[in-house]
């Protein structure tokens, strides 16, 4: 159980910090909205403290030691894994889920791009369909096919974050568009990067992402009907939200390079009300067949995890590579 007061600290952190998630997480019923909160308190410390700190190496390696408390069942004396180590031992998370998100965040420190759209694919599994596959389990979800579709909704959502933040990431020396669908427009990676402008290049491949996007959202909701039905408005909600910043983007032309698209509180609320209609749509409607198209091959790893179809001993040696990668570069020898 979660004790009181890291609970008012989990919720106030993201109701400051993660509003698109806070208006969706209020659709959610208390069983799963508290441990939900908790969840995504850990993971938005975790990533402010890569994104902002000065040492993100160090910030990584942090979070390495503070996940083997958590799983030692001695975490750190912080509210945020106090509160995380009662969701672990609660809802028996499989370690490889979190262990997903601090890769993702490894590659950051490292300053890893992405050559590819499977590249990108690759980097959202670990920070955001590593996050959907752990709300199933919150919700008490382990089928395969129910996994495959959340996974498919955190890779929309990390898409349409991408697609949001050109500017904002390009102006901090971050890039997450494919480079080459940058070069097959013309567009110098470093270039852009060293001069961040609305170039119409950038602007095609970001509104060729959010296709993409678009794509993973409708794949996504067929998987919220094998959803308990008290949550599904909570992820229709998270579902429409992101989905209309999305359409801030497109509006811009695809220009989110000068201006960071914004959701007000009128566009949240009118999803808050669309998703609940959704949901009771959702129990009369026939199953659609997508719901079993198999998981795209970059978050296979994250459903078999998740369903617990194997057991997995130790770190990936993926994983272990890019900490020992972070760990010689703390020592100044790479």
């Amino acid at each position: 159980m979660i004790d009181p007061r890291d609970m008012a600290h989990c919720r106030e952190s993201i109701r400051t910090g993660s509003l698109s998630f806070h208006a969706a997480s209020r659709l959610l019923p208390g069983a799963v909205r508290d441990p939900a909160l908790a969840l995504y308190a850990f993971c938005r410390m975790s990533d402010d403290a890569v994104d902002e700190g000065a040492d993100k190496g160090a910030a990584v390696l942090a979070l390495r030691d503070r996940l083997d408390l958590v799983y030692r069942g001695t975490p750190a004396d912080a509210p945020a894994d106090r509160a995380f180590a009662a969701v672990v031992e609660g809802f028996d998370m499989p370690r490889a889920l979190p262990e997903a998100l601090l890769e993702g965040f490894a590659w950051d420190a490292v300053g890893r791009r992405y050559d590819d759209l499977s590249g990108v694919m690759d980097y959202s599994a670990r920070v955001a369909a590593a996050v959907g596959a752990m709300m199933c389990v919150l919700m008490r979800v382990r089928d395969p096919d129910a996994l495959a579709r959340a996974c498919d909704l955190g890779l929309a959502m990390q898409l349409t974050n991408i697609a949001r933040d050109v500017g904002e990431d390009a102006r901090a020396g971050r890039l997450y568009l494919p480079m080459d669908w940058l070069r097959a427009e013309g567009i110098d990676p470093d270039a852009f990067l060293a001069r961040p402008k609305a170039y119409p290049g950038v602007a095609r491949a970001v509104l060729r992402l959010l296709d993409v996007a678009d794509g993973l959202y409708r794949r996504a909701e067929a998987g919220v009907p094998s959803l308990p039905l008290s949550c599904r408005p909570g992820i229709f909600a998270a579902r429409l939200i992101y989905d209309a910043i999305g359409g801030c983007v497109r509006r811009a032309r695809g220009d989110s390079v000068t201006a960071r698209a914004r959701t007000g509180r009128g566009v949240k609320i009118a999803c808050l009300a669309a998703a609940t209609g959704r949901a009771a749509v959702s129990t009369v409607r026939p199953v659609p067949a997508v719901l079993h198209a198999a998981a795209v091959p970059e978050v296979d790893f994250l459903v078999r995890a998740a369903a617990q179809r194997e057991a997995r001993k130790g770190r990936s040696d993926a994983l272990l590579a890019v900490l020992a990668q972070l760990e010689a570069r703390d020592r100044g020898v790479a």
